[in-house]
């Protein structure tokens, strides 16, 4: 049992703080409140190879891991820019078409997953649907040489600026079970019959959520990834990544707060001392520390068993509750370390919180990892 990094991965680490610190949060913020992208940011990344750290070898990438995509989502969080489409372009979707695409699909699209020139949104989620995949309703229908989609999809990250679109669609139904037979197909955003409306949401992100409304949108048949039908399989290929994607930015964003609140409470004197020598701020910190670095750890494992080969999916969703809740509780803390300027513009915190707290809810909410924990990991019968 070896809880060291490697010097790869080390160096890793290293590598992507640099890249962020030369833009930092506030460039982050700036980008997000004024409706633009962090292109400058992304570009250098990819540039870097650091977007296709887990994207194999022969199409372009690092041909690592998950484990190292998850440190460059960590330490770009942890310097202010928690990036949510790394979450999806690099981590689902090329992995679930680096391992179910054909081999014309992968020479399409990884390489430029891979350098970040293509941006891939994910959509599955829909209004009536929401966590209960074999819900799905959005129908894609073959016709000879395509197939025809029609639907809606909901609270879907980052299509304004993908290009393209990993979609789950229902391609039949098992009449056993009456539950969805679900595909994947990659749809081009700018597709005739494609709508998109924005959400409005109270999140301070580059990354804009949206609607979208499939009207007989016209989708060539080799555009489907995988076998027709067996797309749920296929998707928790990309869900556990997903996950751990998800726990590693709210890690980055718990080392960022402590960070921030440890600064301020060495050097902000009142009574006298600084007062980070006051156990009512001192104790609580510690605290956070404590769980932002036990989410880690899990992170670490989840990552790790993934990589391996190995069923990832209690260590993921474990990782994702715990990363989530440390984080909120860091970020919370550092916003009363600070006091009233906690809430100021001009210290970085408040403005990070909608990024935190939605992290608690998707890409799968707290309370269904609990359903999961209890029906999986301790044989209670399901709830559902």
């Amino acid at each position: 049992m070896d809880f060291t990094e490697t010097e790869e991965q080390l160096l890793l680490r290293q590598a992507v703080a640099a890249v962020a610190t030369k833009y930092g949060h506030d460039y982050y913020s700036r980008c997000a409140r004024r409706g633009l992208k962090t292109d400058e940011l992304w570009a250098e990344l990819g540039a870097g190879g650091y977007l296709g750290v887990n994207v194999p070898q022969a199409y372009g990438g690092g041909g690592a891991g998950i484990s190292e995509l998850a440190i460059v989502l960590e330490e770009l969080g942890a310097q202010g820019c928690p990036l949510l489409l790394m979450v999806v372009s690099p981590a689902i979707c090329a992995t679930i078409i680096a391992r179910f695409g054909t081999e014309e699909q992968r020479r399409q699209w990884l390489p430029g997953l891979a350098t970040g020139v293509l941006k891939m949104a994910f959509a599955i989620t829909e209004p009536d649907a929401g966590s209960n995949s074999h819900n799905i309703t959005t129908t894609a229908t073959r016709d000879g040489d395509l197939y025809r989609l029609k639907g809606t999809k909901y609270y879907i990250s980052g299509v304004d600026e993908s290009q393209a679109m990993l979609v789950v669609v229902r391609t039949g139904t098992n009449e056993a079970t009456d539950q969805a037979q679900l595909s994947l197909l990659v749809v081009d955003t700018d597709s005739d019959g494609v709508d998109k409306t924005m959400i409005p949401v109270e999140i301070v992100a580059p990354e804009k959520q949206f609607t979208l409304f499939f009207d007989d949108v016209e989708v060539p048949a080799d555009r489907l990834v995988g076998t027709e039908g067996d797309g749920l399989r296929q998707v928790f290929l990309g869900l556990n990544p997903e996950r751990i994607m998800s726990a590693a930015l709210a890690n980055g964003i718990g080392r960022y707060a402590l960070d921030k609140a440890a600064a301020y409470a060495r050097h902000r004197n009142v009574w006298g001392t600084p007062i980070g020598g006051h156990q009512g701020l001192a104790h609580p910190l510690a605290k956070a520390k404590i769980e932002v670095e036990l989410a880690r750890l899990m992170t670490q494992k989840a990552a790790w068993t993934y990589d391996a080969g190995g069923d990832a999916g209690e260590a993921a969703n474990m990782a994702k509750y715990a990363a989530a809740e440390a984080a909120l509780g860091a970020l919370d803390q550092a916003i009363q370390t600070h006091g009233g300027n906690g809430l100021a513009s001009e210290y970085g915190l408040a403005d990070m919180w909608g990024a935190a707290r939605l992290i608690r809810t998707a890409p799968v909410s707290r309370e269904m990892i609990l359903n999961f924990v209890a029906t999986h990991s301790l044989q209670l019968p399901k709830s559902y």
